[in-house]
């Protein structure tokens, strides 16, 4: 038997992400999706939901206040941009809270810890999906970026900048964070500033790689292995 989830969020984007990294698992699926509570209960007393992936901040009543009315409500994950609701959230014996965006690493993390209080064992992967994007937040919207159109990716500071073919985005993450989102889809940190696509360089030095005009330096610890992987790229 599949855990069914619902997902409530009212951002559409918000729920492509969740609904992206649920789509890897193979014993989860999703049996709706809703922007408000008030859509939620009508899901919830018509649909069997084993797992809710909860927004905070929504039109007519919260997330929190919602939980709240609830008598049986299923186990509950939170989704949400705000940090400082962590605290309330907990008290409702939450199964984790994830701020925005999401990452799959940290999602999965929250999936094992539900399965974990199930008494169920670990999560089974599905193999990848020809489909290959990646959501960034920036200017309160989830941009979708087809991840073979990024050039590289840089830190700066508290934020990263994604150059991609056509355009760029800026967005407030940790390039950690986004090295471990693209992990095995052909990128390789170079530099504590740089990620870049294995697929997009078009020479290299010792201690630089070019990506078209671009020179992007080669971290001094970082140098020995990233010379051994662009002398033996894998295909």
């Amino acid at each position: 038997m599949k855990v069914k989830c619902l997902l409530v969020d009212d951002e559409p984007l918000a729920i492509q992400l969740i609904q992206k990294h649920i789509d890897q698992l193979e014993s989860f699926e999703v049996v709706g999706t809703c922007g408000n509570a008030i859509k939620a209960l009508e899901i919830l007393r018509s649909t069997q939901v084993d797992l809710l992936f909860l927004d905070i901040k929504m039109p007519q009543i919260s997330g929190i206040d919602f939980l709240k009315t609830l008598r049986n409500p299923p186990a509950v994950i939170i989704t949400t941009a705000y940090r400082e609701f962590a605290i309330e959230g907990y008290d409702l014996d939450l199964i984790d809270y994830l701020l925005k965006p999401v990452t799959f690493d940290r999602f999965f993390k929250a999936i094992e810890r539900y399965l974990r209080l199930n008494h169920q064992s670990s999560p089974t992967l599905l193999p990848p999906s020809d489909q290959q994007f990646m959501y960034l937040k920036s200017g309160g919207k989830f941009h979708k970026l087809n991840i073979d159109d990024i050039l590289y990716i840089e830190s700066l500071k508290d934020y990263v900048v994604a150059h991609c073919v056509n355009n760029k985005i800026t967005a407030k993450y940790k390039i950690s964070d986004l090295e471990t989102e693209l992990q095995g889809k052909g990128f390789l940190r170079i530099h504590r500033s740089y990620l870049i696509n294995l697929k997009k360089v078009t020479a290299f030095t010792a201690y630089d790689i070019e990506i078209g005009s671009k020179e992007i330096p080669i971290g001094a610890s970082y140098k020995e292995y990233v010379y051994k992987v662009l002398k033996n790229p894998v295909s």
